[in-house]
């Protein structure tokens, strides 16, 4: 479905108590990279802002270096996303932080009554050394199944506290619980911004962070000319290719230019600015994300090659 170019994304964050999201929340903040990033959150306790990094603050509303902002919504999520799209200037990217027993997919369907905000994707942290044991507990085993259920990406964290191949089981019963979800190994919630967030609207002129670049590959695919842009997407969240995410522009096959975005196995392709340069960031983890196979396939769905 076709959506405008101009929306503001807006990704949710969840997973159960203990599993890392502050720790990861601080790490995207001390990594923005010039992106001014609002995450909101429903109380300020919930989640410590690294003192370093706090500029001011009001009532509900901490000031971040770098441009970005840190907002508390207590029981108004939507009046907070509002306030947030109507800001000047408005952030680049939203992050919700959920609280540990939300479930991540009931936050996006109360965001999609909005207009102005599109989902960029469900991100939930599992612990590596518990989230076995928690899922099968009588008591928190469905809320942890259901944010599992959700997920687009899963972090696995802490991944130092297991043995490779407890990592190795861990990884096959989640696939086995949930095949959709890709699946990222961190440790102290360190994952490169664009894993989480995705690239920036101008993929031309972002690259993985080098803090980051032992865990992924990336490469900018430029199509030569019109492209079949919905079979692209479609091929490109199978996991053949590796893609994590991506996220850039390309000529369709109607001649005009559109912004593709795809997370785990979601994809949505949206109007954008006809002058927009041709590039399309595609980001994997390293030894995962098949270049030449990508390159093959864009080249295979291209007017010039039919």
């Amino acid at each position: 479905m076709t959506k405008s170019a101009e929306l503001l994304p807006v990704t949710v964050v969840g997973g159960y108590l203990g599993t890392g999201k502050t720790t990861l929340v601080n790490h995207l903040l001390r990594n923005a990279n010039g992106l001014r990033l609002a995450i909101l959150v429903n109380e300020f306790g919930e989640l410590p802002i690294d003192e370093d990094l706090i500029e001011a603050e009001e009532d509900d509303l901490i000031a971040i270096a770098g441009g970005c902002i840190c907002c508390s919504f207590g029981n108004d999520l939507m009046a907070a996303l509002m306030k947030l799209s109507a800001m000047t200037p408005r952030p680049d990217h939203i992050l919700i932080e959920s609280s540990g027993v939300a479930i991540p997919g009931a936050i996006v369907a109360t965001m999609s009554l909005l207009e102005g905000l599109q989902p960029n994707g469900i991100v939930v942290l599992v612990d590596a050394e518990t989230v076995q044991i928690n899922a099968n507990d009588d008591y928190i085993g469905d809320t942890i199944t259901r944010q599992l259920a959700d997920a687009d990406i899963v972090i696995i964290n802490k991944q130092d506290l297991v043995t490779q191949s407890e990592l190795e089981v861990l990884c096959t019963w989640l696939s086995e619980l949930e095949p959709r979800p890709v699946l990222i190994p961190a440790q102290q919630g360190i994952v490169a911004i664009e894993a989480v967030l995705g690239a920036t609207a101008s993929p031309i002129k972002r690259t993985v962070s080098e803090h980051s670049d032992s865990l992924f590959d990336s490469f900018i695919l430029e199509p030569s000319g019109a492209i079949d842009i919905e079979m692209l997407a479609k091929k490109l969240v199978g996991a053949q290719y590796g893609v994590v995410r991506s996220k850039g522009y390309a000529t369709d096959v109607d001649g005009r230019v559109r912004l593709l975005h795809t997370v785990g196995q979601r994809w949505q392709i949206s109007d954008a600015n006809m002058l927009s340069k041709p590039g399309i960031i595609c980001l994997g983890l390293k030894g995962h994300l098949q270049r030449e196979d990508i390159v093959k396939l864009c080249r295979s769905l291209s007017l010039v090659a039919s």
